[in-house]
């Protein structure tokens, strides 16, 4: 049965994605890592891989075109937050990295507040505290 799950996405310069997420919070698994060409980036205590790799070696394994997140978006990575000063301090450091937010950190729905950003590579994220006694009940 499958164990893990690794998460692959293409990057121009694996330097530049790799010290952006490091700097927002990410972890780097150098295990991993293989210079210029590809990146372990872990996220959150489960520790979920986010592989970068290079665009043309990511091309190589997808055997097909990488889709142009310019002009449209196919998944929004989502990860959890402690409490709204942890997506705050989160929003700054995207921010400070270089990357864009297109949801400033905001309450959602009456029981989460969150906000969302672009990385390097036009890859979306989202980031969450979720207040589940608030949650409406069904």
């Amino acid at each position: 049965m499958t164990k893990e799950i690794w998460i692959n996405l293409p990057v121009k310069d694996v330097n530049k994605s790799k010290a952006f997420f490091t700097s927002i919070g990410f972890s780097l698994n150098e295990q991993y890592s293989n210079g210029n060409e590809s990146a372990c980036i872990t996220v959150g205590s489960k520790n979920i891989a986010v592989m970068l790799f290079k665009e043309a070696s990511f091309k190589n394994f997808i055997q097909h075109e990488i889709a142009d997140p310019q002009k449209g978006t196919e998944v929004l990575f989502s990860f959890d937050a402690e409490n709204e000063d942890e997506v705050n301090e989160i929003a700054g450091k995207v921010v400070d990295a270089g990357g864009t937010l297109f949801s400033k950190p905001a309450s959602v729905q009456g029981w989460m507040y969150g906000c969302a950003f672009i990385d390097l590579d036009g890859h979306r994220w989202n980031v969450l505290h979720m207040d589940m006694s608030k949650m409406p009940k069904p």
